[in-house]
Order: structure tokens, then C-alpha cells, then sequence
């Protein structure tokens, strides 16, 4: 299996960073407080002195969904989406361990981080601009076609995991109790993007290790070397 980016998506986003994680072994009963909460502490400290669309990787993601011709106040990166609830609510809802520490580092790098369970996944997924066939689950049970040219994560069999790049995932794939297997995507564009991505994907792999127990399989991605491949 496979994840990668389309060249066209690298020729029009050269700012576009990526790091793409691989973990097998998920344990669903696990508690991820501790690692989540120091994610939250990150958070709430960026976001008493800025509101989620002054950061630099909000803004970066709302210029690029301007670009693609979406209203950045009508559809937000996930990450933005994250940061205005939890800055309005101040907690996120428990879904699953590893969703809920995804969430949390998402808060605390203001960067979307997509999860994928894999056994949905057919044969790889790729980042690249829909022809308007694909199918797309929501998470009310309905089927939706993507629009020409949109920018979907999509498999082989043409099922669209995750419509406007990252503002909405499938719940086709969406990590369950009995997933055991998954990618974890994630992607930004502002100016110290690489090195962000990094440190997110350093932080993750960590807290994951301590908690489920298994070491994930990381890489970065560029247009240089833009697959991931990995086996499941």
C-alpha cells in the first residue's frame, strides 16, 4: 500500500509540506489524557494571545482554499475547525484514543492531521483533484460526487476518503473500535512548514509509542519524494 500526493498538486502547492505516519497494533481501550492535555496546554497558550485565524498556518490554509476558489470562513481546514470549538468550548469530545490525540496535537500545531482507518482503504490513497465519479460517504450515511477538480484523497477504487483536501473526512474510513491499522496524514503550507511538520510528527510518533506500545513508521514527503510506501 501507498499514499502520495499528485504532481500537479506539488507543481500548484510548492509551499505544501506533508508527513505521513503508519501505525499498526491500535488498542482502542488505551487512555491518551496525559499526552492530550499537554497538547490542550500548547493550545490554549497560542490562543490567549491570537484567535485561530491570526496563526501563521490558519492563514496559510485559508489563502490555499481562497486559491482553490472555496470561502475560507465557509469551509475551514480541519485544524481551524478544531481550534474555534475548542476556543469556544474549551474541550473536544472523547471519540477514540487515537482520534482524540490527533485532535489534541492538531490543537497544538494548528496544522490538520487527517486519520485513516486502512481495512477501508483500497490499495493506496492518493492526494489529487477529483473527476467528478468518485463516491464519498458521509458521516449521515449519504453518498456525495466531489466536484470536478476538487481536491480529494481518494483510492483505487475511486471512494473519495476526504473532500476539499482537508476540510472534510469520509466516514467511510473513520477510525472505529475494531480498527488496528492506520495512516495518519499531516499537511501545511506556511513558511516553517517543514520544520513544523517535523516536530508534529516527532511529538505524535512519541506519544503514540508510550501509549499503544508500537512504534509507528514516519516519513516526510516533497515533491522530490512525494510516496510513502508501507505494509499492512
Amino acid at each position: 500500500m501507498h499514499f502520495q500526493h499528485a504532481d500537479d498538486i506539488w507543481r500548484d502547492f510548492p509551499e505544501l509540506s506533508a508527513g505521513a505516519l503508519f501505525i499498526d497494533g491500535i488498542n482502542g481501550d488505551v487512555s491518551v489524557e496525559d499526552h492530550a492535555h499537554q497538547f490542550q496546554a500548547i493550545a490554549n497558550d497560542r490562543l490567549e494571545t491570537a484567535s485561530e485565524s491570526d496563526l501563521p498556518e490558519i492563514q496559510a490554509w485559508r489563502r490555499t482554499f481562497a486559491r482553490m476558489g472555496l470561502k475560507p470562513t465557509q469551509y475551514r481546514s480541519a485544524a481551524e475547525a478544531l481550534l474555534r470549538r475548542f476556543r469556544k468550548e474549551g474541550s473536544l469530545p472523547a471519540i477514540h484514543p487515537l482520534i482524540d490525540l490527533c485532535n489534541a496535537a492538531s490543537l497544538a500545531f494548528a496544522i490538520p492531521i487527517a486519520v485513516f482507518d486502512l481495512a477501508q482503504v483500497a490499495d493506496y490513497l492518493h492526494v489529487r483533484r477529483a473527476i467528478g465519479d468518485e463516491t464519498y460517504l458521509t458521516f449521515a450515511g449519504e453518498i456525495e460526487n466531489p466536484e470536478t477538480g476538487e481536491v480529494i484523497f481518494a483510492d483505487a477504487k475511486g471512494q473519495a476518503h476526504a473532500r476539499r483536501w482537508t476540510n472534510r473526512q469520509s466516514g467511510l474510513s473513520a477510525i472505529r473500535p475494531q480498527t488496528t491499522r492506520a495512516l495518519i496524514v499531516a499537511e501545511a503550507l506556511h513558511e516553517t512548514a517543514r520544520a513544523d511538520i517535523e516536530r508534529l510528527m516527532a511529538a505524535l510518533s512519541q506519544a503514540l509509542e508510550s501509549t499503544l506500545g508500537a512504534r509507528p513508521n514516519i516519513t516526510m514527503l516533497d515533491r522530490s519524494s512525494p510516496r510513502f510506501d508501507f505494509s499492512v
